[in-house]
């Protein structure tokens, strides 16, 4: 039900459906947008389960909020997509936000809050979200789901150029050895356990062209060819690092498919509405 904003009101009508564009009230640099299914009305009760879906290099912020209008509609959640724009933290910077940290800047914290912005606006379902990412944005979930895994309902981790491996053996990026060195936390096992994990890529996705990483960028550390050349490699490794440590892993790879995940968020949305009712069922 979309009000007018006024006569008590604080939902505006550009607050419903395919959203405007909001700024980040932790750091504008950062914006984001949702989409609210239909039936959502200020003076209901009803509670809605919270996607956050984050984009890739390509920053197609409202290309995935529309995507996964349907999937809102058709399951009662409410979508937020994230935008971390190109050159924040540096003239050209791409890839910053796939880390978390850069510096002082925490991305992890602008994404925290963002949901919190969201928690206050709406009736959001519980403390933990669903998230999903692709390419660059499964570097953020996958590092996220390590950082904050008990704010994760679910990790659907698309095809990441990238991995951080659940390796103790190694540092960061490569594994997560000095992690609490890194980000102040340590890496919480049984936290992660009790997410539902999806990892999912194009059988096909076998490029290198981007994701090779030599002694002359500036990501090079040792072990970074340790998972493999090619984006499928790099997810079976990551794969077995999580079952290494006893956390499930839905590893869906889609037959004839290269990087584009076109063909991959229906395998998303089943993920979720999966996990939705599982979750539910066991409330």
């Amino acid at each position: 039900m979309r009000n007018v904003q006024g006569h008590g009101k604080k939902l505006s009508y550009y607050d419903f459906g395919h959203t405007t564009v909001y700024a980040s009230r932790y750091d504008q640099r950062f914006a984001y947008c949702a989409y609210v299914p239909q039936d959502y009305d200020e003076d209901g009760d009803k509670t809605y389960p919270l996607a956050v879906i984050v984009h890739g290099t390509e920053r197609g912020m409202e290309a995935y909020r529309n995507a996964f209008a349907d999937f809102a509609e058709a399951n009662g959640v409410i979508v937020l997509a994230p935008l971390f724009p190109t050159s924040i933290c540096f003239p050209g910077d791409l890839s910053s936000y796939k880390m978390l940290r850069h510096g002082d800047l925490h991305y992890d914290a602008v994404m925290l809050d963002m949901i919190e912005e969201m928690r206050e606006r709406y009736r959001i379902r519980g403390e933990r979200v669903m998230m999903y990412g692709f390419s660059g944005g499964g570097h953020f979930t996958h590092r996220f789901l390590f950082l904050h895994p008990e704010r994760l309902l679910a990790a659907s981790i698309g095809a990441p150029g990238v991995v951080t491996l659940l390796d103790f053996d190694n540092d960061f990026w490569v594994g997560v050895r000095d992690f609490e060195k890194v980000f102040g936390k340590k890496i919480d096992l049984d936290a992660m356990r009790k997410v539902a994990v999806q990892m999912v890529i194009g059988g096909d996705d076998l490029q290198t062209w981007e994701i090779t990483i030599t002694k002359d960028d500036a990501w090079w550390m040792p072990g970074a060819d340790l998972a493999g050349a090619t984006r499928n490699d790099r997810m079976r490794a990551l794969k077995a690092s999580f079952e290494k440590h006893g956390i499930t892993v839905q590893h869906d790879i889609v037959p004839g498919i290269t990087h584009d995940d076109l063909h991959l968020v229906p395998k998303v949305k089943e993920f979720f509405a999966r996990t939705l009712k599982q979750n539910s069922a066991s409330s």
